[in-house]
């Protein structure tokens, strides 16, 4: 049995699948269970329900023409493997796109303007869409990439990611969304932890903005689902004609770049 066509949104915990399956992946496994948990997104439940072609957002490093793992700091167990010849399919069955790319073109139009997009999960993702087009770099990835830019004793994405909110706030049994709950509760020390992330986000991309002209900055990942908690710090970084807002669709942001760019 065939389907015609499989969206998948590969994350660091998380395999995404455009019919309606959440599939959990460890990025810090062994590769045997890496490769269980695709061949699983991609087969289907009963083992045989193969996709005719299987379209693939996954974060980066990642030679997105080869399909190739580039990885260091997760997936490292299959760095240099090939995506489908691990799932055991033919190559000239998969296309593979930037998670982040993905996003930001699920949320743009040719006639949208130049426009970042942020993405706050267990990463931080950056890309422009500059004059027209998504800028990225020859593999694929964004070509400006922020998460590594260093920032007091480490990076920047140690800041303003999970770890960084939850080590901030203290209490690592914690998941950012309850953290995220009690600020929106009145928690004055959650409140301040977000507003802390908009904070340094806005110190380290307002730079970035004004030498794209950017003017709308999207935020994107689980984290910006309690956007309204890091934008007002982080737009009193930007310049006064920039707007911050959420993209319009979280659960379904990523399929809709899939399917504009693929």
């Amino acid at each position: 049995m065939t389907r015609d066509k499989l969206l998948l949104d590969v994350g660091g915990t998380f395999i995404k699948c455009s019919d309606g399956r959440m599939l959990p992946i460890d990025s810090d496994g062994s590769s045997e269970e890496i490769v269980r948990a695709l061949r699983m997104a991609v087969e289907g439940e009963d083992g045989e329900n193969t996709p005719a072609s299987v379209r693939v957002a996954i974060p980066g490093p990642f030679d997105y023409a080869a399909g190739t793992f580039l990885m260091r700091h997760k997936f490292a167990a299959v760095y240099g493997e090939n995506f489908a010849d691990l799932v055991q399919m033919p190559r000239e069955n998969f296309r593979y796109v930037h998670d982040v790319v993905a996003m930001l073109l699920g949320n743009v139009t040719p006639e949208s303007g130049n426009t970042a997009l942020l993405t706050l999960g267990t990463g931080l993702g950056f890309a422009l869409f500059v004059d027209g087009k998504v800028l990225q770099n020859p593999l694929g990835s964004p070509s400006v990439p922020i998460y590594n830019r260093p920032y007091r004793d480490g990076i920047l994405e140690d800041y303003v990611s999970k770890r960084g909110i939850v080590g901030r706030y203290g209490k690592p049994a914690l998941s950012v969304k309850e953290i995220a709950s009690r600020a929106k509760g009145g928690d004055t020390h959650a409140q301040q932890v977000f507003a802390e992330t908009g904070t340094i986000l806005g110190e380290a991309v307002s730079p970035v903005l004004s030498e794209f002209g950017i003017k709308h900055v999207l935020l994107g990942g689980q984290i910006s689902r309690s956007w309204e908690l890091f934008a007002p710090t982080l737009s009193a970084h930007l310049s006064p004609e920039t707007s911050v807002q959420p993209i319009a669709d979280f659960d379904n942001a990523t399929f809709n770049g899939l399917k504009a760019l693929l």
